[in-house]
């Protein structure tokens, strides 16, 4: 699953499922774009360690995936865009009547705004280079729902939708459209969740990852980055030519239930 010679672009990208994505996409032999808000050395020596692991060119932009102008520069300053994913996310947990609006602007223009302009943005690029793959980081959430997630629900239900109809406009064209959705992955923030998930509820590592953490997930098992990473390759692979305008579920059987 040979990605030489193509340019990455992934948003959200220096931590987590961006940079796991980031990785596999280089060592498939894809120039990457690495991503965040901040502009701090540590940035871009991620960069530089992709290119040091990976032998790749691989550097980080910074842009604000909550304004408009700054995504659609994000993919201008690339100077190419054969592969984008869209993955920068944030989330806010908080009943409907009591969801501060500010909160719901935000996840609605991280989460799927963002994804809107940066594909307007590098459709155009991958149609003057003949070929294109547009991969979205949804969730489980895009497919089914839980309480007091209104905003992280309605944004990864749209990303779903625009994701149906990035590959509906794209259908004649060497280019495809999907989305990745994640049940619970192994993050450093995630990671970093669980000391005190284990003090809430007085249990031990595995017991509160079995039952609380991954309550909704069947395997009982963490998603990996390292499995985002490789799912995206393949999504962007000669194998999944004909895969557009889907979904792929990452979620240990979250969504067969």
């Amino acid at each position: 699953m040979s990605l030489s010679g193509k340019t990455a672009v992934i948003t959200g990208s220096n931590s987590g499922i961006g940079l796991g994505i980031a990785h596999e996409m280089a060592r498939a032999g894809a120039s990457v774009i690495i991503n965040s808000f901040s502009d701090r050395e540590e940035d871009h020596a991620i960069a530089a360690e992709i290119t040091a692991n990976h032998g790749v060119e691989a550097r980080y932009i910074k842009a604000d995936m909550s304004k408009p102008d700054e995504c659609r520069a994000l993919i201008e300053q690339a100077g190419a865009c054969d592969i984008l994913i869209n993955n920068a996310g944030i989330q806010h947990v908080a009943p409907i009547d009591e969801f501060p609006a500010e909160k719901w602007d935000a996840i609605i223009a991280i989460n799927l705004s963002s994804a809107f302009h940066t594909t307007a943005a590098a459709l155009p690029m991958m149609r003057k280079a003949g070929w294109g793959r547009v991969v979205n980081i949804a969730s489980a959430h895009g497919l089914t729902a839980s309480p007091f997630k209104s905003a992280y629900i309605a944004a990864k239900h749209g990303i779903v939708g625009l994701t149906k109809t990035t590959a509906l406009e794209t259908a004649r064209e060497p280019i495809t459209a999907n989305a990745i959705c994640p049940g619970y992955v192994l993050t450093p923030l995630v990671e970093a969740q669980i000391p005190d998930t284990m003090e809430k509820y007085n249990m031990g590592r595995d017991e509160v990852v079995e039952k609380v953490m991954l309550e909704r997930q069947p395997s009982k098992e963490f998603a990996t980055v390292e499995q985002m990473g490789g799912t995206a390759v393949f999504l962007c692979s000669d194998a999944a030519a004909q895969i557009t305008g889907t979904t792929i579920s990452v979620d240990g059987g979250w969504t067969a239930l």
